[in-house]
């Protein structure tokens, strides 16, 4: 007998993945490529899927900080700041978004709403579907099943990680490269 719950997770990433576009991809891989230095930031659950991306980007071998962890450096003009965000509102990353912008560097977001706040400041925008409660405009409780952000934050890990499989053989990496950087103090 099928998990049935598990099931409707599965059908909805099925369904909604097909709305991210590549062209949305394209352009955010390009500025990643075009970047001196990575600054990946998000809150709650999209900043998990975010702090895994920026594993990732790490294990690629490019130089990648996630926002907010006691080593990260002040953030420069040819830097890129990747926000995570469904709702484009979320107080604190509007901040990074914001004194980002003040530096010259340049945003990258994931979003459900790319008129929200982030997303009208963003020089790339992946709009990601899905509902958040904290975004009325996007509230659109009829998408998914699923309780508050879950379809987005599910879709944003994915996402990244195609992003990944995007960038490997742009930047000449086999996964037995990206291992030898993985901790090896854990």
């Amino acid at each position: 007998m099928k998990a049935k719950k598990l099931q409707i997770i599965s059908e909805e990433i099925s369904k909604y993945s097909q709305y991210v576009t590549q062209e949305d991809i394209d352009r955010f891989v390009q500025a990643i490529l075009k970047a001196k230095r990575i600054f990946v930031n998000g809150a709650g659950r999209s900043g998990f899927a975010a702090r895994a991306f920026s594993n990732r980007l790490m294990h690629l071998g490019l130089t990648v900080y996630f926002v907010g962890e006691p080593t990260t450096p002040s953030i420069h003009e040819g830097d890129l700041l990747v926000i995570g965000s469904g709702s484009g509102t979320t107080a604190s990353l509007v901040s990074n978004a914001k004194k980002a912008k003040s530096t010259g560097a340049s945003i990258a977001t994931l979003t459900i709403d790319p008129k929200a706040t982030i997303g009208s400041m963003a020089d790339v925008v992946v709009v990601i579907p899905g509902a958040t409660p904290k975004n009325e405009e996007v509230n659109n409780t009829n998408l998914s099943q699923q309780p508050m952000g879950s379809l987005f934050e599910q879709l944003s890990w994915l996402t990244y990680d195609s992003v990944i499989m995007e960038l490997m053989p742009l930047l000449h990496q086999t996964e037995d490269e990206m291992f030898s950087r993985h901790a090896n103090m854990e």
